[in-house]
């Protein structure tokens, strides 16, 4: 069995969203007391991923927004340049040594970094040699959109169909192991084919929580996006997962936690705190 080398949260940078639909049903007056809005109601979040160095493969979870429309992202998301590849570099991972990706969901926050553009302007895999794993329902989802996902997917999902073509994507279907210690735990909730990633390190337990609990400012139960489709679903899975957390010490990965984005839960006067750290 292989032994996992190493997990790493590696940043694409931040980026701006409307507060509003981020907090979902939580009033501003309350939300804003833990990120404070700019003057066009944006608060700024990160753009995390997950480097998972396990034997002779670099797994990679999520691919940030990427850098192929850097006006676009500048202009209405402040996310001025993509730092994905420059990080990895910092962890001595080059593009050409990632194995595999995986996306938890198809959300250009989440994908949009899948691809890039050559010199000429080409459109190719920012990971040549890997295989990108996406549940099957989400790649269904994405790509056939009606006009209230439109917003929430933010840019089109069409480049990832060079991926397709070139044989680079692996469907799965639910629950899969795709490593040692490795798990994809499909979840839907936030979307069609949404998933979380588990990982089994030995004694360290880590879980990365996608868009389940996108951010630490996101751990009280009603704390939902208004993207999620099935928000109903999504407070059962949150409060059971919570409770594993808490029960059984896992350190939790938060996607769009800015200046906190990792941690473990604290019960403190029957109160939830995060007890954050960095990796």
């Amino acid at each position: 069995m292989k032994n996992i080398n190493s997990v790493k949260v590696v940043s694409d940078g931040s980026y701006l969203l409307d507060g509003g639909p981020f907090f979902g049903p939580v009033p501003k007056v309350l939300w804003e007391k833990q990120a404070k809005p700019d003057r066009k109601n944006r608060v700024r979040l990160g753009l995390n991923s997950l480097l998972i160095k396990s034997g002779d493969e670099n797994i990679l979870v999520n691919t940030g927004i990427g850098s192929k429309e850097p006006e676009i992202n500048r202009e209405i998301y402040g996310h001025a340049s993509s730092r994905l590849i420059r990080n990895l570099k910092n962890n001595g991972v080059s593009a050409k040594d990632i194995t595999k990706v995986v996306l938890t969901q198809l959300h250009f926050d989440h994908s949009g970094g899948s691809t890039s553009l050559d010199r000429e302007g080409k459109l190719i895999p920012t990971f040549p040699k890997a295989k990108y794993l996406v549940q099957k329902s989400a790649w269904d989802e994405a790509f056939d959109q009606d006009e209230r996902l439109l917003p929430a997917y933010g840019h089109p999902v069409e480049h990832l169909n060079i991926l397709q073509d070139r044989d680079m994507v692996e469907f799965l279907d639910g629950n899969t192991e795709i490593s040692p210690g490795v798990f994809c735990e499909m979840i839907d909730g936030y979307s069609q084919g949404h998933q979380i990633i588990k990982v089994n390190a030995g004694s360290e337990r880590i879980v990365y929580l996608s868009e389940l609990i996108p951010a630490p400012s996101h751990l009280p139960l009603a704390y939902i996006t208004a993207y999620d489709r099935y928000p109903d679903q999504t407070l059962e899975i949150k409060r059971r997962i919570i409770a594993q957390c808490e029960q059984e010490g896992w350190l939790m990965v938060f996607a769009h936690g800015y200046k906190e984005y990792a941690g473990y839960i604290k019960r403190n006067n029957n109160a939830l705190n995060l007890e954050p750290i960095s990796i």
